[in-house]
């Protein structure tokens, strides 16, 4: 008999071709290796405009964007401005021009960090094992809370949807699976409040049809040298000898072909460390000044060091981040000889990344980032930079004085300075 539950009233069923004998609706969800599986990915549906959603009822029926204005990005779509074509990360006049009668509505970010928080407790309540991906999003494994829950791990999940729904206000779809690929992949195949199982036995052929470029974690580049190789599938993917991937591909390449064979070892694991740091602004109009430019890159090296500190960590690699006219983002780093977390050192080497590329270029964006982190030490200084101690001692003062009178106690003097409108 197939395992089969009421996602009405979560009660088992036996025969799903019924009504529910419980509550008489008709919401089974049911899969032959149902009670098997225990390795789940949890993502909220649309959750900035779902939120925004929750808390002015009357958007609810209204295409809403969260984002910035006319020169920034959108956040995050909900589902009826998706069906005008809105996506995350696409230029707001884009996403206007397709959805002109859309709201849009600034982010509120200290709201939706403490309501995702919220529901990564309620994850936690069900199992310790939880890796957070993003302020929406985490992996769940499940394995042996049968008998603490007294339920099979996809009745647990379905309670835990139905809690969120109720406590939170927002729907989240579900994907079950036997590992963290697949729950990635099948939590995507049912939104919005959707729940998905791709089991070892239907994997294989699920796989076959999947598009490369459909593959979490291969980007747009990538998914172009693909098909240019021929490789349009998982199914032409599994055609290819291992060696030959390589080859062409490198690690990606032998990445891609475990995936299709539905290959991933990876455990979950809660406490998975971050990996940067970083922030960015976007400019109402273009600078090409790099003075200006500047301004607006300590700004956001202050941002990430107030990060860095807060975390108690350190990196070792500096990125600068840049975004032309033209919507081409340009990156560049730098490996330091220590780790750091100063919002100096981050500026001073960004800053010389910036003057190394060519002068006259129109920027929408620039942002600068720590990666390679570790938990941070005491300051070593720069041995090639006698001031370096002394810029670091300044800083640390500066800390401290804004966070016993607040963040406009100290402004460092490039501060002060005239700065165009922008929007972070």
């Amino acid at each position: 008999m197939t395992p089969a539950y009421c996602r009405a009233c979560l009660s088992r069923i036996e025969d799903t071709k019924r009504p529910c004998p419980s509550c008489g609706k008709r919401r089974p969800l049911a899969h032959d290796e149902l009670d098997t599986l225990s390795i789940a990915h949890i993502d909220c549906d649309a959750f900035y405009a779902s939120i925004e959603k929750r808390d002015r009822p009357e958007l609810e029926d209204q295409p809403v964007i969260i984002g910035g204005g006319q020169r920034g990005v959108v956040a995050t779509a909900c589902y009826v401005a998706r069906l005008y074509g809105v996506r995350s990360a696409m230029p707001m006049f884009k996403a206007l021009k397709a959805c002109p009668d859309a709201v849009v509505i600034k982010p509120r970010m200290e709201v939706y960090s403490a309501e995702g928080k919220r529901i990564r407790a309620m994850m936690q309540d069900v199992t310790p094992q939880v890796e957070p991906l993003s302020i929406d999003e985490a992996f769940l494994d499940l394995s042996g809370t049968e008998r603490l829950h007294k339920a099979a791990p996809a009745q647990t999940l379905l309670r835990l949807q139905r809690r969120i729904l109720e406590e939170v206000g927002v729907t989240v779809s579900v994907g079950l699976s036997f590992n963290k690929f697949l729950a990635k992949t099948a939590s995507d195949l049912d939104k919005p409040d959707g729940f998905s199982v791709i089991g070892p036995a239907d994997a294989p052929e699920f796989l076959k049809a999947l598009k490369v470029s459909d593959v979490f974690g291969v980007g747009p580049v990538f998914a172009r040298r693909l098909n240019a190789d021929g490789l349009y599938t998982l199914a032409d993917v599994l055609k290819r000898d291992e060696r030959q991937l390589m080859k062409a591909h490198g690690e990606g390449g032998l990445r891609l072909i475990r995936i299709a064979r539905g290959e991933d070892t990876r455990a979950v694991e809660p406490d998975r460390e971050r990996k940067s740091v970083s922030s960015e602004t976007t400019f109402n109009s273009d600078i090409n000044d790099n003075a200006i430019l500047k301004d607006q890159l300590w700004d956001q090296c202050l941002r990430v060091a107030d990060r860095m500190k807060a975390q108690g960590v350190a990196g070792r690699v500096v990125t600068l981040k840049l975004k032309t006219d033209r919507f081409k983002t340009i990156t560049r780093r730098r490996t330091l000889d220590q780790a750091a977390q100063l919002a100096d050192t981050l500026f001073r080497v960004s800053a010389e990344l910036l003057d190394n590329e060519p002068k006259g270029v129109r920027y929408r964006l620039i942002g600068a980032g720590y990666s390679s982190l570790e938990p941070a030490g005491a300051d070593a200084g720069d041995l090639l930079d006698p001031s370096a101690l002394k810029r670091a001692a300044a800083e640390r003062a500066m800390d401290a004085a804004r966070a016993k009178f607040g963040e406009a106690a100290v402004i460092k003097g490039r501060a002060f300075k005239r700065r165009p409108e922008k929007k972070s």
